[in-house]
């Protein structure tokens, strides 16, 4: 059976340069190449494209689309320290959740929303279940 070998997220972002130094600075994403209107960005398995979209609507103003990612993480307690000290904006903090994972997420700048957790050491594997294992 054909398989997906890594995934892309796509972001409509107000201003391109401002966006990329949050995920660069904030959260640790590596600048891998800019071409116009585009910033490429990566950290680890995740692939970010920034698209200069000044006239986008802002995420703010559709919060059922905002949630834009779901990112399967090791160590989260010691992400979401990083990013607590970076002062990145937090939509929840860190927690056990009954479904077996260790959730946060954060707000970007733009309003799109990342959720990042951790499959717990005990949880019975399922839908959550950690995609690396």
């Amino acid at each position: 059976m054909p398989e997906i070998v890594a995934s892309t997220f796509v972001l409509a972002v107000h201003d391109a340069a401002a966006s990329a130094r949050f995920y660069v600075d904030k959260l640790g994403f590596a600048e891998d190449f800019r071409v116009d209107g585009w910033v490429f960005l990566s950290r680890g398995a995740c692939r970010l494209r920034i698209g200069h979209c000044p006239d986008a609507v802002p995420m703010t103003r559709v919060p059922d689309h905002s949630w834009f990612a779901y990112l399967h993480v090791r160590e989260a307690a010691e992400l979401y320290r990083e990013c607590v000290a970076a002062g990145v904006e937090l939509w929840h903090p860190l927690a056990d959740k009954p479904w077996g994972m260790r959730e946060f997420a954060i707000v970007t700048p733009d309003g799109h929303r990342i959720v990042f957790g951790e499959v717990l050491a005990d949880a019975t594997p399922g839908p959550s279940a950690d995609p690396a294992s």
